[in-house]
């Protein structure tokens, strides 16, 4: 049985923030149902907050159709506050969707094998 978790960590300063996902196992509706209210909250005050976001991903083993559901509407509803998601990965089909998902979100969006390659990305992206 695969250990289960998601990790989630938000900082920022001012009206910029970097956000932090970890999903270890299946991603759940209970899994969005935790996040979603802890992110909308720590922005609620935030007239224009800019999100930087890495997701790792490398641990997943799938999504609940539910999930699959609450993601989609979670990118569209907090799209205008992402400036740029890194997703890191370990399989080519998560590759596909991130240059899929770059169609509809006004992030610029980068997958990765590497988390430190990730980050180094969000970095300069983040200078320009």
């Amino acid at each position: 049985m695969t250990e289960k978790a998601f990790l989630f960590e938000l900082r920022g300063n001012g009206d910029e923030f970097y956000c932090y996902i970890k999903v270890i196992g299946k991603l759940t509706h209970a899994d969005y149902e935790k996040f979603v209210p802890m992110f909308e909250k720590t922005l609620s005050n935030i007239k224009e907050p800019k999100v930087k976001v890495l997701v790792d991903i490398t641990e997943l083993d799938g999504w609940e159709l539910q999930a699959l559901w609450d993601d989609l509407k979670f990118g569209l509803n907090h799209n205008s506050e992402f400036t740029n998601i890194a997703v890191v990965g370990k399989s080519h089909l998560y590759e596909y969707g991130v240059k899929i998902s770059n169609w509809f979100t006004h992030a610029k969006m980068q997958y990765f094998e590497n988390i430190n390659e990730a980050s180094n990305w969000l970095e300069i992206e983040a200078q320009k």
